[in-house]
């Protein structure tokens, strides 16, 4: 599932099939966590949030893309759904890279210091 993300509306969108029973989830737990990673550079992005499912053709089609043809063969396929996550709270971790987090753990062990483990940041949304 590919995340789309619209700052303006302040939302995270992504294409569902209703098969998935994402829906049923939703309405069991509006609450979810969505958690990104980019494991080369070493970041990672925790998004807490309101889910909620839908079915607007419209905001499909907008989102529309490449991607979602393995899945579907339009737009207009009747078992796509739109799931939109309204995010509340964010946490991001910025570590240095794997070379750099070594060293880092080497030096603590060495000389008794503590490890400096990267940038952490939380927001509220």
């Amino acid at each position: 599932m590919g995340a789309f993300v619209n700052r303006e509306e302040g939302s995270i969108y992504f294409l569902t099939d209703e098969r998935a029973h994402k829906d049923e989830e939703i309405r069991q737990s509006s609450q979810v966590c969505l958690c990104f990673a980019d494991p080369h550079r070493q970041n990672y992005v925790s998004v807490s949030g309101t889910a909620e499912i839908g079915a607007d053709r419209a905001k499909i089609r907008e989102l529309w893309s490449v991607p979602a043809k393995i899945w579907w063969d339009s737009p207009d396929d009747p078992n796509i759904r739109l799931l939109t996550v309204t995010p509340e709270v964010a946490e991001l971790w910025d570590a240095p890279g794997n070379v750099v987090s070594s060293l880092k753990v080497a030096f603590a062990l060495a000389t008794g210091t503590h490890l400096d483990a990267g940038e952490h940041k939380k927001v509220a949304v």
